[in-house]
């Protein structure tokens, strides 16, 4: 079996089985696996009671990952993630007591509510996959994923994420409210199975995973895709409504999400509606708007639609192209 066929194989049963828990959102699951093969971090923006949490746990549990929750508070600590250095009376020595940042697969729970010394703690770990504590660096397991939630609602009290640190989840996006039949599905659901939390099965192993991850890397990328890539991020810079447009980052993020989105389909090489499938989850959260634009009531989510509608796409002939130089 070919590592692009297993990884389609595996994450089908995978989604199959978190859908069990997380009813009718299968869309929003494939982005947060995409973000999960491309060993990158979600960010979940969206109102309570929409199974952001439940979401997370699903995930750890169908992949077999150890899983760790961080519940933001104000009076959270730095060392309250990464952990500290306790002094062990038996052994006449300080040990280090490891947070919950050891974990593969680690949900922090309104990561907004705490102030920016401790965001800083949980950030290093994202960017550079260790901690610091005391002196000493310490790796974290791989693959490390982190699955942040914040509200758009309640303000007060609140720090928000500077756009610097934003730019460091590969994607963003919310759940949304389910239709009337998806909320009736959920509720025949609970009432089939006789308790709040869904039994879940453990679908891959940490080896399968990180085999998956690892199939990306064979997943062609033509030129023209690349360059129709960089031009949707440079429209982002262009256009008149925004002050900051995405980074390289942003590129980088968008040929990692387009690959697994790919690979995802049962392909070896990516096309342009993979790129457009991603491209509003992996750069809305990148830009910085002009004031006017939200007086407009015009949001990130809309300028990342105008510049991939101002983008032309790679012709039909690069495509075939691609195809065929990639069955070879």
């Amino acid at each position: 079996m070919s590592a692009v066929l297993e990884l389609q194989q595996s994450a089908s049963r995978l989604l199959d089985e978190v859908e069990k828990a997380v009813v009718g959102k299968r869309p929003v699951l494939e982005l947060v696996l995409l973000a999960i093969l491309a060993d990158g971090h979600v960010l979940i923006e969206d109102f309570p009671g929409l199974a952001k949490t439940l979401m997370a746990r699903s995930f750890a549990r169908g992949c077999g990952l150890d899983f760790a929750r961080i519940q933001f508070t104000p009076d959270l600590m730095p060392s309250d993630i990464t952990g500290s250095s306790i002094f062990n009376q038996r052994a006449g020595d300080f040990e280090m007591r490891e947070g919950p940042i050891f974990a593969n697969l680690v949900l922090a729970d309104e990561i907004n509510r705490s102030p920016a010394k401790t965001q800083a703690a949980l950030l290093e770990g994202m960017q550079e996959r260790q901690v610091t504590v005391e002196g000493v660096t310490r790796p974290l397991p791989r693959p490390f994923l982190v699955l942040a939630t914040q509200n758009p609602i309640e303000y007060e009290g609140t720090y928000p994420l500077p756009e610097a640190q934003l730019d460091r989840f590969l994607i963003r996006i919310g759940v949304g409210y389910p239709s009337r039949d998806q909320e009736r599905e959920m509720l025949e659901q609970r009432q089939l199975r006789g308790a709040d939390e869904p039994e879940l099965s453990q679908v891959v192993d940490l080896a399968l995973l990180l085999r998956m991850q690892a199939a990306l890397e064979s997943i062609h990328v033509d030129g023209d895709i690349q360059y129709y890539i960089i031009d949707i991020v440079e429209a982002t810079r262009r256009h008149p409504g925004v002050q900051v447009g995405a980074s390289p980052r942003g590129s980088l993020a968008l040929l990692k999400l387009s690959r697994a989105r790919a690979a995802l389909s049962g392909r070896d090489f990516v096309v342009p509606e993979d790129v457009k499938g991603v491209a509003t989850a992996a750069l809305s959260h990148r830009l910085i708007l002009r004031p006017e634009l939200w007086v407009q009531r015009i949001n990130a989510e809309d300028v990342v639609h105008e510049c991939l509608g101002a983008v032309p796409t790679p012709p039909t002939r690069s495509l075939v192209a691609t195809e065929e130089a990639v069955s070879i």
